[in-house]
C-alpha cells in the first residue's frame, strides 16, 4: 500500500544523514542529532579523533569524537555548524514486527542510498549478549554503518551496526538516547577507554567442535590507546581476565567500569588457539605506557 509523502519522507531522512569519511578503510553513515552539529554512529566508523563529514549539500567539516563505547559500538561526534536537519527519534521500545523500516546511507560510495524492508523483531541475539537489536530485513552494504534505520513516518528507531545472516542489526533510539544524554562526556574522560573495536565470536578449543569458548576478536586498535601501548594487535582474541572467562560482550564491559589509575589482566590468543596468553593493561592514565603482551 503506498504511503502518503514518502518521497518527502525519504528526503527529509537523507538531509539528516551525512557521509562520514574515514580515510584509507572507507566511508561510513551518520544521524544528525541535534541541529547544532551533534552526529551519531557507530564506534568503529569514528576510528580517529579527527575526522570529515560531508553533509547533504555537499558541504564537507571538521569533526571531533565526542564520545564513544565500542562494546556497544556507538560514538557521538560535532562538527561547528548550526540550523543543521537534525533527524528525530521515535520510541523503539514501541517498534513491532512487520512494520516498514527504511534505511539511509552511503553504501560502497553512493551518497544517500535509500533501502526498505520490514522489521523481524526487537531484542537480544545469541552470542551478542543481553542488550536488544532493532532486527529488520533490509539490505545493507559496507558504507550503510552508522546511518539511520527509521519507520514509516522518517523517525530513528535505530543505527544500522552490522548484518547477521540476511538481517540488518540496529541500535535501538532509545539506547541512543541514553548514550547522547549519558554520563560519558567525551572519551578522554572515560577512564574505562581501551581503544579496540570488538567482534563476537565461537573459538574452537580441541578437536570437538563441541568444544568452543565465547571470544571477542580484535578488528582494530586506535594508536595510542591503553590497547596500543599494551602491544595487543588486531586478530587477537579476548577470552576473559584473570580466571573469569566472557560470555557475554558485556562482560568486558563490566571489567572495564572503575576510576582512577588501575590494571585490568586480560587473558587473549594470538596466531592459534592452543595458547593462552595474558597481559597488563594501564587503565585510567592516557599516557603511562602499560604491560607488554606475553
Amino acid at each position: 500500500m503506498p504511503i502518503s509523502g514518502f518521497g518527502e519522507i525519504a528526503e527529509n531522512l537523507r538531509r539528516s544523514t551525512v557521509m562520514v569519511h574515514a580515510g584509507p578503510r572507507g566511508n561510513g553513515s551518520g544521524v544528525i542529532w541535534s541541529s547544532d552539529g551533534v552526529i551519531v554512529t557507530n564506534a568503529h566508523v569514528a576510528c580517529r579523533a579527527q575526522l570529515r563529514v560531508q553533509l547533504w549539500d555537499g558541504r564537507e567539516l571538521d569533526a571531533t569524537v565526542l564520545s564513544s563505547d565500542p562494546v556497544r559500538d556507538i560514538a557521538t561526534l560535532r562538527v561547528k555548524a548550526k540550523y543543521l536537519p537534525a533527524a528525530s527519534a521515535a520510541d523503539s521500545s514501541r517498534v513491532r514486527p512487520g512494520e516498514l523500516a527504511i534505511a539511509i546511507g552511503n553504501p560502497l560510495g553512493f551518497v544517500g542510498a535509500l533501502t526498505t524492508g520490514v522489521i523481524h523483531a526487537v531484542g537480544p541475539i545469541p552470542g551478542l549478549g543481553p542488550q536488544s537489536w532493532v532486527q529488520a530485513g533490509v539490505r545493507l552494504a559496507p558504507g550503510n554503518s552508522g546511518g539511520p534505520l527509521a519507520d514509516a513516518a522518517g523517525r530513528v528507531i535505530g543505527i544500522n551496526t552490522m548484518v547477521a545472516g540476511r538481517l540488518a542489526l540496529a541500535i535501538p533510539s532509545n539506547a541512543v538516547i541514553d548514550f547522547v544524554s549519558g554520563a560519558h562526556v567525551n572519551r578522554e574522560a572515560n577512564e574505562g577507554w581501551l581503544g579496540v573495536t570488538l567482534y563476537p565470536v565461537e573459538v574452537p578449543r580441541s578437536r570437538s567442535r563441541a568444544a568452543k569458548v565465547f571470544g571477542l576478536v580484535v578488528l582494530e586498535i586506535e594508536p595510542g590507546s591503553p590497547a596500543a601501548r599494551a602491544s595487543l594487535l588486531p586478530g587477537d582474541i579476548f577470552l576473559g581476565t584473570e580466571g573469569k572467562p566472557f560470555g557475554l560482550i558485556e562482560d568486558l564491559s563490566r571489567a572495564l567500569r572503575g576510576e582512577g589509575p588501575r590494571l585490568l589482566r586480560l587473558e587473549f590468543l594470538r596466531g592459534d588457539y592452543t595458547r593462552i596468553r595474558r597481559v597488563t593493561i594501564q587503565l585510567g592514565h592516557q599516557n603511562t605506557r602499560s604491560g607488554v603482551a606475553a
